[in-house]
């Protein structure tokens, strides 16, 4: 602990406090710290009486609360040597700005409850060592987006459905102090320069910034937060994501070194089915994976993380990933996992499924396992490759084993749709077989979507004589028969 602080209480100066400071000044008049937003235009204003009121992510704010707050924020930096409490660790440093605005708030006389107390010390906290609003936000695990559209318009989204929270920044200072506060701590930086920016948070979740000019309204910043604990199969089981036979064909498609190519659109939860699938690798295999942003959290002992880099403001040192990919392969890898293949990278990708690296996984942006074919072909047609149409799918056929499809439903629900083998070639055309697929059948009272995970009764698929090498080709089959014995129960 630094003691009491010499601007505050007299004593001997610590070596967290600004000397030079008088004891008996008063506190510099400073901008206040959160400022009543500008009123809207009549048509703004009329958008906005038609949305649903704001989530209560924190306790609303009055006016006089944040001026208060504005004072005290004023007279704490005017208090502490902030090069000083930088040497800190985070916990010491919290410790030691309470016990300042503690002081300061007693000194001052100000009226205010516990409760009002004890969040204005977490609230200046927050904005001199963490993300400022965002914090509460941050720290609640049933949210999976946050999207912050200007300084005065927040919105999360939660179990599937998006909602107006009541969070605000001062200004768009505020909001891109922020952001930069965010992208510096995986070394990226984010300006006007350099408006738009990729990074991750310290727990993996990813996040999004594009600042002004590009955006007009004032920097929009996106983060998709991931679970502090990680989904299982066994979850998506309980949350209807999946049915238990389909999961476990899933977990022996994880084992048995299939190459599998997971689809979807956005914010279908194809990172997390991956994060799912990749729980099910032997321990003893060598893993390497490639991301735009790290995201992927794999367990076991040995895994390369590996990540792209943007361009230098002199438009020099981009690493993309296909370049990630290519170094992959003198990495004596057994399995490559692409975070998400959207370029020319593909093509590499395919390769290395077709040359020894079995049990390769990636994401595709798609909207089903025929359109996620499509958009290989058009992918690898991106790269300047002057193949033959039928080259290509030759290429795909030979290198794709399984597709699993996921989707966000009209209610926000997250399912797994299909369960999909690429078979081969007939003629041009390549050939699929599903082997699980969901079944609509329609909505309840409240909206939500009712439907049903069904066998196609496909009794002996490609995949059996992988499994049957790898000693699951027993749990293939009973899997498959207490599907199809399931099916002939619900009809």
């Amino acid at each position: 602990m630094f003691g009491k602080r010499t601007n505050i209480t007299p004593g001997t100066p610590p070596a967290t406090l600004k000397p030079a400071a008088s004891p008996a000044a008063p506190a510099p008049e400073v901008r206040r710290e959160e400022a009543k937003p500008a009123a809207a235009s009549a048509p703004l204003a009329a958008m906005r009486k038609s949305t649903p009121p704001p989530v209560q992510a924190s306790p609303q704010r009055s006016d006089q609360y944040y001026q208060t707050k504005s004072m005290i924020f004023g007279a704490m930096i005017e208090s502490i040597d902030l090069s000083q409490l930088a040497k800190l660790d985070s916990a010491s440093a919290r410790d030691e700005l309470r016990d300042v605005i503690t002081e300061i708030l007693a000194l001052k006389n100000v009226a205010m409850s516990i409760s009002e107390q004890e969040d204005m010390l977490d609230d200046i906290c927050n904005d001199v060592l963490g993300f400022g609003p965002l914090e509460p936000l941050l720290a609640r695990d049933d949210i999976a987006d946050i999207m912050v559209n200007g300084a005065d318009r927040t919105f999360i989204e939660v179990a599937g459905k998006i909602q107006l929270t009541n969070i605000r920044f001062r200004d768009n200072a505020q909001l891109m102090n922020i952001c930069q506060r965010i992208v510096s701590q995986v070394g990226r930086r984010v300006d006007e320069s350099s408006p738009i920016c990729d990074a991750r948070l310290l727990d993996g979740s990813r996040v999004n910034v594009i600042a002004p000019p590009l955006a007009i309204d004032g920097a929009a910043l996106t983060i998709r937060k991931f679970k502090k604990d990680k989904l299982t199969l066994e979850q998506l089981t309980k949350f209807g994501s999946i049915s238990p036979e389909g999961a476990e064909v899933l977990k022996i498609i994880g084992r048995v070194r299939c190459n599998t190519v997971i689809s979807g659109g956005t914010g279908s939860g194809k990172t997390t089915l991956l994060n799912c699938l990749t729980r099910y690798i032997d321990e003893d295999e060598r893993i390497i994976t490639c991301e735009d942003a790290a995201e992927l959290q794999l367990q076991q002992a040995h895994v390369v993380r590996l990540e792209t880099r943007p361009p230098n403001l002199e438009g020099q040192g981009a690493i993309t990933m296909r370049d990630l990919v290519k170094n992959c392969l003198r990495m004596r890898p057994e399995r490559i996992i692409v975070g998400e293949v959207r370029g020319p990278e593909v093509f590499d990708l395919l390769q290395a499924m077709n040359t020894g690296h079995d049990g390769s996984m990636g994401t595709i942006h798609a909207n089903s396992p025929r359109e996620c074919l499509a958009r290989m072909e058009a992918m690898i047609a991106m790269g300047g490759y002057s193949l033959p149409p039928k080259t290509v799918r030759e290429m795909i056929t030979s290198s794709v084993d399984i597709i699993v499809q996921a989707q966000r439903l009209r209610d926000g629900s997250r399912r797994i749709t299909h369960i999909t083998e690429v078979m081969g070639m007939e003629g041009d055309v390549i050939v699929t077989q599903d082997l699980f697929v969901f079944d609509i059948q329609g909505e309840d009272a409240n909206g939500r979507v009712l439907g049903k995970h069904k066998s196609t009764g496909i009794g002996r698929p490609r995949m059996w004589e992988r499994a049957r090498y790898y000693g699951d080709d027993k749990r293939l089959a009973a899997a498959l028969d207490a599907a199809e014995v399931r099916d002939e129960r619900v009809a």
